[in-house]
């Protein structure tokens, strides 16, 4: 008669056990984003919305005439929409010698570390393709705020996506 409730209550705890070993996603996979390791970037791997956040101030948080670069979201990847972007930057940056300053920026979902991290991937990527079009890496500095510097509060997918983001600065 005991081993009734013995079996009942070993397959409940194996079913809790088994529920709590999900995996967390690794911002670093391969798979997810358009970065492989520290150093390279490949292809396009990510998509966002077609908005125009560069091309309209209100919505730019870079200054010294840089436009923000904005992310899908828990990506790093450089959409092929932000590219253009990325262009008016390198050609910006041209017409100065001083540094150039990449803030990270993310929107609150994930943890403080988690979010940190994400930011400096982020601000690596645009750092790496705008070497890749010519800038001076020795140039540019990255730093990541992750979610603590954000330029919306609202709680919607269009305030959201403004703080998935890197902005550009002219170290002075």
């Amino acid at each position: 008669m005991m081993k009734k409730p013995l079996i009942i209550i070993s397959i409940i705890s194996l079913f809790l056990l088994t529920a709590c070993g999900q995996k967390i996603p690794d911002i670093g996979d391969a798979g997810t984003n358009n970065i492989t390791d520290d150093t390279a970037i490949s292809g396009d791997t990510v998509s966002i919305s077609e908005s125009a956040y560069g091309d309209n101030p209100s919505q730019n948080s870079s200054k010294d005439g840089f436009k923000s670069i904005y992310f899908a979201f828990d990506n790093y990847g450089i959409s092929s929409s932000m590219q253009s972007v990325i262009s008016h930057n390198v050609n910006n940056a041209s017409k100065s010698s001083s540094k150039i300053k990449l803030e990270g920026n993310c929107d609150e979902f994930g943890t403080d570390e988690y979010n940190y991290a994400l930011g400096l991937k982020r601000a690596k990527a645009v750092k790496d393709s705008m070497a890749l079009e010519g800038v001076d890496v020795g140039r540019t500095v990255i730093v990541s705020f992750g979610e603590s510097n954000p330029v919306c509060s609202s709680p919607t997918d269009s305030c959201y996506e403004k703080n998935r983001r890197v902005d550009l600065y002219l170290i002075k």
